[in-house]
């Protein structure tokens, strides 16, 4: 299992899951009860139920980098571009717009 923190504006809004049937994607509690949350994606609109998937979710997808940074990416960090999840984690921690991907070491996701 990997697991990820989603942060919207640098506030933690969700976590994204991948283990073994998929990935899982749920917004934090707290993160939904506050004053205006925004939800990360038209696609994911504000609920409190957990969206599942076979595939990465496209707009967490769209996040990773194309072209000659990804190829950077995957020859700094040693990683396979089909590891999507591996490069969102990797990459994704400083993007442009308001969502960020911070990667949660295994101690942390228990």
């Amino acid at each position: 299992m990997r697991k990820a923190e989603i942060r919207v504006k640098n506030t933690r809004a969700g976590w994204l899951i991948q283990n073994d049937t998929g990935y899982q994607f749920e917004y934090d509690a707290h993160y939904l009860q506050s004053g205006h949350p925004e939800p990360v994606s038209l696609t994911l609109p504000l609920r409190s139920e957990p969206y599942t998937s076979n595939i990465l979710f496209p707009f967490f997808d769209g996040l990773i980098p194309e072209g000659w940074l990804l190829d950077i990416a995957e020859k700094n960090w040693k990683l396979n571009q089909r590891d999507r999840m591996g490069l969102l984690m990797a990459c994704c921690a400083d993007c442009i717009g308001a969502v960020s991907v911070h990667a949660v070491n295994e101690e942390e996701a228990l």
